[in-house]
């Protein structure tokens, strides 16, 4: 019982069915307390499907997730969102027309203090509020290097710092959990380096539990300390990164025969 009193997340014989297609297959995961965790897999393997399962976007055909023991099959991801679960996506979901700051704040509110009489009245509860809120928001801005750029558009950010914003604005709803789909895509080397430094820094700084799909390999191997590997909805292995990349089955599916010669 001991190990499992630290599981944050538990998902259970998950199987996610779409007419006749089985995108993800008896999917199985406990996260730990403080876990930092890869996803791996060719494309289309269901990396991204699962995502959507533990995080309420759909609800699995078979099996059960559960997040710090909360069974969450009947509830809307924002409730989940509440339960201490956020995510990034895919493709970059920021609302382009609004600064970088306000982003953040959106994301900030669902904690927000104070009540809609507050609001409307503009009490002293509101205001005391959305000064916290601020600085809150400036301070994981300054985390990022983006705080000279709060005003800006977030439309107008390079690529990379885009992908940043949106993991801020993940930070910012107060995780326990959270999940990044390819934080790192379109991101150059140096980019990469310094987001691989600042996962690991955001993962110990705010006690999180990290899962991330990601296809940059090195990074994948640099900070996870657990990595699951997916291929046709299937968990073909998984294991400590040393493991993984001697994995036959996962040369063979995904890595390549040259990775663990050091081609990678």
């Amino acid at each position: 019982m001991a190990a499992e009193a630290n599981v944050i997340l538990d998902a259970t014989n998950v199987t996610m069915q779409f007419g006749g297609l089985k995108a993800v297959d008896n999917f199985n995961l406990k996260l730990r307390q403080g876990e930092l965790a890869g996803l791996i897999g060719p494309n289309g393997a269901g990396k991204t499907t699962v995502f959507n399962v533990l995080t309420g976007v759909y609800k699995p055909t078979v099996g059960s997730v559960h997040v710090a023991g909360v069974d969450t099959a009947p509830l809307k991801p924002y409730k989940i969102s509440h339960l201490g679960v956020s995510r990034t996506f895919q493709n970059i979901r920021l609302f382009r027309e609004l600064s970088v700051l306000d982003n953040v704040l959106i994301a900030a509110n669902q904690h927000a203090k104070h009540g809609l009489v507050d609001s409307v009245l503009r009490l002293p509860r509101y205001y005391r509020e959305e000064a916290r809120l601020r600085k809150q928001s400036l301070e994981l801005l300054s985390i990022f290097g983006l705080q000279h750029k709060a005003l800006d558009e977030s439309g107008s950010l390079p690529y990379g710092e885009q992908r940043k914003l949106e993991i801020i604005r993940a930070l910012a709803t107060e995780p326990k959990v959270l999940f990044l789909d390819e934080p790192a895509a379109g991101m150059n080397h140096k980019e990469t380096h310094e987001l691989m430094e600042t996962i690991a820094k955001i993962r110990k700084d705010f006690g999180l539990t990290v899962l991330l799909i990601e296809h940059d390999m090195k990074l994948v191997m640099g900070i996870c300390e657990r990595i699951l590997v997916l291929d046709h909805g299937v968990t073909i292995s998984q294991g400590v990164p040393d493991v993984i990349r001697k994995d036959a089955n996962v040369i063979k599916a995904y890595l390549g025969a040259d990775f663990e010669e050091g081609g990678h």
